[in-house]
């Protein structure tokens, strides 16, 4: 690997970035630059896949927009990458959901994730307790014949 592109790989990674994965529902703040300006432009749409790793990870995020598919790859670590958010959680069975390609309409709809944080419940200490002293068995009956 070349030297220049090894210290790019060594150099901290962005840490603002929330966690998402594939199907999820999110908006990218993208800074574009037309001319001498510069603004910032929503993207919001279903990530369909996560690909690479380390510095040079990408995201695809696809959106319908006038009844026309559009998808667009981001670099996850690009410092035009102004903010990601989350708006909603999908529950999606595969790493990349491609076949949300072919699908329109009611179909295309993704069900939404409950991510449940794992509790630890702890037992509030009691005070000991004695072994109840236990009652005599009671004598079997006699049938008389």
């Amino acid at each position: 690997m070349h030297p220049i592109i090894a210290k790019m790989h060594r150099t901290p990674a962005r840490t603002d970035i929330p966690e998402f994965r594939a199907g999820d529902t999110i908006s990218v703040d993208f800074k574009v630059i037309e001319g001498t300006k510069e603004r910032v432009q929503t993207f919001s749409g279903v990530v369909i896949q996560r690909r690479g790793s380390g510095i040079s990870e990408t995201f695809t995020v696809r959106k319908i927009s006038n009844n026309i598919p559009v998808e667009r790859i981001f670099p996850l670590h690009s410092p035009r990458l102004a903010a990601v958010k989350v708006n909603r959680l999908g529950k999606v069975r595969r790493a990349r959901i491609f076949y949300m390609r072919g699908l329109q309409g009611k179909a295309a709809r993704i069900e939404e994730r409950q991510d449940v944080e794992v509790v630890e419940t702890v037992k509030a200490p009691t005070a000991p307790t004695t072994p109840k002293a236990s009652k005599p068995a009671k004598p079997a009956k006699t049938v008389k014949a």
